[in-house]
């Protein structure tokens, strides 16, 4: 087994691409997030926001009817494209050619979107980030995951990867597991938790930010949202899964002084996302 790998700021800088001072919106990439259901708007909110936040030149989102005027009121710099439907996705479809696309945040896992999933994935060619319902349903459909890109991101939290691989009895186990998943599937697998580790088939990199705060609601989609957009702009799937946990962690190491661990919400993560960048920044 290869030595675990620290995600620590000196990693980070290797990978890190500064803004080059006469870029533009049209070249700093086009996200499309898909996601939200009745009463499950606030994920794609989240993560569209996130997905701003961290550098994207232009993100649009793709939801069910109802979410309409709740994104365009909280994200004026985001736009909309809705499905049919009124309050869940029966079929993606968007006029334009997006770098990355994040799909989950918010879904919901009824029969008809779940086959709006497996319709998408027969179509797509983009590069992907897959969390939340869409890990869901993958886990319930595993077939489909014959479907998915290489190297695309999946980024579950412990029921969910435990839903994809199966139990384990030991963090050994399931490091093992995680990483006979990611060889199969040829897949990238950002195990949140406390750490949270990052599987590319045979290497393990741990992240070594990030603190108890994080465990709250919301924090998984904005995570989506950030790693989708790095994506966008043209990192390399694991640069941008490595960067994006590692400022997802540094926020809430950056935050915590003045929230406590209690008060600390998903929209503080969005809102420390510049004070992160900043620090790599810093001599």
């Amino acid at each position: 087994m290869k030595p675990i790998l620290p995600i620590d700021r000196a990693e980070i800088l290797k990978r890190y691409k500064p803004i080059n001072a006469f870029t533009h919106k049209g070249i700093q990439g086009h996200a499309l997030l898909i996601g939200g259901s009745y009463g499950k708007i606030g994920s794609i909110m989240l993560s569209s926001k996130a997905c701003l936040k961290t550098g994207c030149g232009l993100v649009t989102v793709f939801i069910p009817r109802c979410g309409y005027e709740i994104i365009q009121t909280a994200n004026p710099e985001v736009m909309v494209l809705t499905d049919i439907q009124e309050k869940q996705l029966s079929k993606i479809e968007y006029n334009f050619s997006p770098q990355a696309i994040g799909i989950g945040p918010g879904l919901g896992q009824e029969p008809q979107t779940q086959q709006t999933l497996h319709d998408f994935l027969v179509h797509n060619k983009v590069p992907l980030v897959i969390d939340a319902d869409a890990l869901n349903i993958l886990s319930q459909n595993k077939d489909w995951l014959a479907l998915v890109p290489k190297k695309t991101i999946f980024t579950p939290h412990p029921k969910e990867l435990e839903r994809l691989i199966g139990k384990w009895n030991s963090d050994s186990e399931k490091r093992d597991k995680t990483i006979a998943f990611s060889l199969q599937h040829h897949l990238i697998i950002v195990m949140k938790g406390a750490p949270t580790c990052i599987i590319d088939g045979k290497t393990i990199y741990e992240n070594t930010t990030g603190n108890a705060a994080l465990a709250t609601a919301g924090t998984g989609d904005v995570l989506t949202g950030m790693i989708t957009s790095l994506l966008a702009q043209s990192y390399t799937p694991l640069d941008s899964a490595i960067l994006g946990v590692y400022l997802h962690g540094l926020t809430a190491d950056i935050t915590l002084p003045a929230t406590g661990y209690q008060s600390f919400i998903a929209s503080d993560v969005i809102a420390t996302i510049g004070k992160a960048f900043l620090s790599l920044e810093v001599k």
